[in-house]
């Protein structure tokens, strides 16, 4: 598991073209720089793991494009110290971005296969989340409610309201809605009851799975 000159330097490569794209958060694009995304993938694909690109990884996933990355992160905006959810682990590179940004990070995975190998994953490379948790992203993890920021890295085909129950006032849900493709959406809950919402554009994100295990 090494991290050498060559992938030091492909990794500056790829925060100029995120920063070309329009990413201003110097935190994420430091976290981004700091993260060796190609341990998140196959040894054979290494070559692959500092383009601007998704990539599949197990269980038919994919792990996220990384100007997606620092975007969601970006727009989540929450303080150092804050506690975050996560809906859909994957490899683990979105939740190592969190960690790095010195957040407190709950994350839920629903494919088995990729659970276990991220659960034992993380901590090898420095990166230890509060908690992973193996289910259904759709009902959020309320023990821990309310956040201070809820992330969901799949395309979800309609908003779960328990994961808008378990946002704190002021923090926000960022989430891919759509079928085929999905717009980026941020609500922003301003009240008990009210929720402030705006959307980020097209992006496309493999499907978010309800209760399937």
């Amino acid at each position: 598991m090494k991290d050498t000159f060559t992938h030091q330097g492909l990794r500056k490569q790829l925060v100029a073209t995120l920063i070309k794209k329009g990413i201003t958060n110097q935190a994420v694009l430091d976290a981004i720089n700091k993260i060796p995304r190609h341990l998140f993938m196959d040894s054979g694909f290494i070559d692959h793991a500092y383009v601007d690109k998704a990539f599949p990884i197990a269980a038919d996933q994919t792990i996220s494009q990384p100007y997606t990355v620092a975007r969601q992160t970006e727009l989540l905006d929450v303080k150092q110290g804050g506690t975050v959810l996560e809906i859909g682990t994957g490899s683990g590179y979105q939740t190592a971005v969190l960690i790095e940004l010195g957040l407190k990070v709950y994350s839920i995975e629903r494919q088995n296969e990729l659970f276990k190998k991220t659960k034992l994953f993380l901590p090898k490379i420095g990166y230890r989340p509060k908690k992973l948790i193996f289910g259904d992203g759709y009902i959020g993890y309320k023990s821990q409610a309310p956040f201070d920021g809820i992330i969901v890295t799949a395309g979800a085909p309609f908003v779960p309201k328990p994961l808008l129950a378990q946002l704190k006032i002021g923090a926000k849900l960022i989430i891919p809605v759509g079928d085929t493709s999905q717009v980026m959406t941020v609500f922003k809950r301003t009240s008990e009851t009210a929720f402030e919402k705006e959307e980020f554009g097209e992006f496309k994100f493999v499907p978010l799975l309800e209760d399937k295990n």
